[in-house]
């Protein structure tokens, strides 16, 4: 039976910023996925922002992550060269009576420590983005976009070159408790391996993964909920060279504009609560995305929306029930020496990956600076 010091299941955006980050310290790191290639599902089915960190509850992992997350993921895209652009987005009020929210939004970013939010009024908004229709916005010159992709390859390559190995269509099956650590089963090439230390990082699966662990109390595990966005396109370049956000709405952020790194665009998401994982796009959507776009985009030409792609947050909060954020659980929350899950990692967690590489390398107690920084 093979040995390996720490196995990360799951090789998405923050699967792999764990992987990097345990490595760089001298953890010896397998990190097993799933599917063919790295990446397939919540890491690259998203807008691909890079959030500020204004609305988060004050105080908590997400509000705290993603703002070093945020100055982390900028410093690193542009020195490794990955694409990004610090872009800025306008949060927009429709009309005269709601922008006085624009300036709460401001005292709630300041209050989290996004201390760069300001107002701007209806005319400097159309000199801004002569498209854009509205009564006034707020600016966050922090928002931006990254190439999710291209992050996802160098935090990779970056993992490897230190040490860390990468076994793709290798599933995770089974797990129980031995001594000084876990023995893993795993399928693809049906092994079984041992470890002194076990990541669930696997995103839309912790919950598969969790409930495939021996003797971990079903108590500890969340419910599981999945929220499904859409996104639909238009031909040709965006109309706006920011990102483009409706006034926040219960559970969601609404359909927004999103420009990519080639300069086209698209919309979205939408929220549907669904029962299982697919990603179709249901064209009957389109006249629903018109109405929003238009809100803010009334130049939006008929029948220009085409579907784009989906993509399904993993929630452990439901239809009802009050937001909560995501959660790490290490052996204080389910008692089992050497294992940290993870559960609920939706927004922010591409913009907060190497924070959250960083606070779970920690909970292993991994050591700063003992190979590289």
């Amino acid at each position: 039976m093979d040995h390996v010091e720490t196995i990360v299941i799951g090789a998405g955006v923050i699967g792999l910023a764990i992987a990097r980050y345990l490595a760089r310290r001298g953890h010896e790191v397998l990190v097993l996925e799933t599917e063919a290639a790295i990446g397939q599902h919540t890491s690259s089915r998203n807008s691909q922002v890079i959030h500020a960190g204004i609305y988060y509850p004050k105080g908590s992992d997400q509000q705290r992550l993603c703002l070093r997350g945020k100055a982390m993921l900028y410093d690193y895209c542009a020195s490794r060269h990955v694409g990004h652009s610090r872009c800025e987005k306008l949060t927009v009020a429709p009309d005269a009576s709601r922008v006085d929210e624009l300036h709460d939004l401001v005292a709630r970013g300041a209050a989290n420590g996004v201390d760069d939010l300001y107002v701007i009024s209806a005319d400097e908004a159309r000199k801004r983005e002569p498209a854009l229709a509205c009564a006034g916005a707020m600016v966050s010159p922090s928002s931006g976009i990254v190439d999710a992709p291209g992050l996802m390859l160098s935090l990779l390559g970056e993992a490897q070159e230190a040490g860390a190995m990468l076994a793709l269509n290798a599933p995770f099956l089974a797990a129980r408790q031995v001594a000084k650590g876990f023995a893993v089963d795993v399928g693809g090439e049906e092994m079984t391996l041992t470890c002194r230390h076990l990541v669930n990082a696997a995103a839309l699966g912790a919950w598969d993964v969790a409930r495939g662990i021996e003797g971990l109390a079903r108590g500890s595990i969340p419910t599981r909920n999945l929220a499904k966005g859409s996104y639909f396109s238009v031909p040709g370049a965006s109309p706006f060279e920011a990102l483009i956000y409706p006034m926040p709405q219960v559970g969601s952020l609404g359909v927004h504009s999103v420009q990519d790194l080639g300069g086209g665009v698209k919309f979205g998401p939408n929220m549907q609560w669904v029962d299982q994982v697919e990603y179709s796009v249901d064209p009957s959507l389109i006249p629903g995305f018109e109405a929003e776009i238009r809100a803010y985009w009334p130049g939006l030409p008929d029948g220009a929306l085409q579907p784009e792609s989906s993509g399904i947050r993993p929630r452990i909060w439901g239809p009802g029930d009050a937001k909560q954020e995501f959660v790490f659980q290490g052996p204080d929350v389910h008692g089992v020496d050497g294992l940290v899950q993870l559960f609920g990692f939706e927004s922010p967690g591409l913009t907060a990956c190497l924070a959250i590489g960083e606070h779970v390398g920690k909970m292993l107690g991994a050591k700063e600076g003992t190979r590289w920084s």
